[in-house]
């Protein structure tokens, strides 16, 4: 179901051997080599499964201390090239490292280190492991939605991504990142993740495979169709009030913290039959929240309602209201960049109170006479 896309890998690595010292001699092996991850742009996991279908990775042997070379040389590291947004775990599920920006690197597997008097001339093997490799995506924004929301037209008509669509459920079986390009070369990044299902929190459908990645997205954009959803004939029709709810409720259920981000709320498809007047009932909902409650299956009753950033009725199929979002799209970040800075200058006047505070508290030092 998630297509050719690959964002988890488990991985073998092992730091090469040390080499031999030399006893008469006294002289020293050298350690082997260790193993990197790497993170680099362009660099997928399925390139990493493609190319190295037995997933093993090991450190170089270190050279033998010899009567040329009393100091045998470091085996050669093993660098192993990986996107960013990459968490490395053990398979007990320990963070091993976070590689988040181009350029981070962290060694997985120690090389052994090589024979010396210490060791009685004798090498020492390399560190080895089972590591994964747990891909989140990182971009500004995220667009969130059950199936055939309109989420891939709408990334789409906001950007220059190819994404594949249709009028059923699913089609957007793999993550997609489109750019948002403005007048003055800005770029916003966002994500266009597969459909969710009810139940996905408890992984039925892409389930955990799609919530992981609103994760490390900035910001979320919650597609509704303004008609409502309904998966199949067999399942019941939900208006948007309901489908809201509904998807918040997978989100709250996964990671309640999911939530404290900056939520914009699109609704879609306004090109479709009576339209305008599912609007006016939904955003009348809305307003009055607490009256349309028992609307809600008593689960999907939040104990406080979301609160958003913005609120926008667009087509993404015939482009109405797209301009407009994309402006909005644009002030929400600004708005949340703002809102960070003025935080982190309140904190640090919060810690100079503080610190004042403690002095006037302590007093002037003693004289000593």
């Amino acid at each position: 179901l998630y297509g050719n896309f690959v964002d988890n890998l488990r991985l073998y690595v092992r730091g090469g051997s040390g080499g031999m010292g030399v006893p008469r001699l006294g002289g020293h092996g050298g350690d082997g080599g260790d193993v990197w991850l790497v993170s680099r742009k362009g660099v997928t996991l399925r390139q990493i499964k493609n190319r190295h279908p037995d997933k093993r990775f090991t450190g170089g042997v270190g050279a033998d201390s010899s009567v040329q070379a009393l100091k045998g040389e470091k085996g050669k590291d093993c660098e192993v090239f990986v996107p960013p947004g990459i968490s490395v775990t053990t398979d007990e599920g320990k963070v091993i490292a976070v590689l988040n920006a181009l350029g981070d690197r962290v060694c997985v597997a120690k090389g052994g280190r090589g024979g010396s008097l210490h060791s009685g001339f004798l090498p020492s093997k390399g560190q080895i492991r089972q590591i994964r490799l747990d891909l989140k995506l990182i971009a500004d924004m995220g667009l969130v939605g059950f199936p055939n929301a309109g989420k891939s037209t709408l990334l789409t008509a906001l950007s220059h991504a190819q994404t594949r669509i249709a009028s059923y459920p699913f089609t957007t079986v793999r993550p997609e990142i489109g750019m948002v390009m403005y007048d003055d070369h800005k770029q916003v990044s966002v994500a266009d993740l597969p459909g969710l299902i009810e139940g996905a929190h408890m992984n039925k459908g892409l389930g955990h495979k799609f919530l992981k990645h609103v994760e490390r997205i900035r910001q979320l954009l919650i597609v509704v169709d303004v008609c409502g959803f309904q998966l199949a004939d067999s399942t019941p029709l939900r208006s948007a009030f309901q489908t809201l709810h509904l998807l918040i409720r997978e989100l709250r259920l996964y990671n309640k913290e999911l939530l404290r981000k900056h939520v914009v709320l699109i609704i879609n498809k306004m090109d479709l039959p009576d339209a305008d007047e599912k609007l006016h009932e939904f955003l009348h909902q809305l307003e009055n929240h607490h009256d349309f409650s028992h609307l809600l299956p008593d689960d999907a009753t939040p104990e406080h309602f979301l609160k958003f950033q913005h609120i926008v009725p667009v087509s993404a199929s015939t482009g109405v209201g797209i301009p407009l979002l994309k402006r909005l799209l644009r002030t929400s970040l600004e708005e949340q960049d703002a809102m960070a800075t003025e935080n982190q200058r309140e904190d640090k006047l919060q810690e100079l109170r503080r610190l004042q505070s403690t002095s006037v508290k302590e007093g002037p030092p003693s004289r000593v006479e």
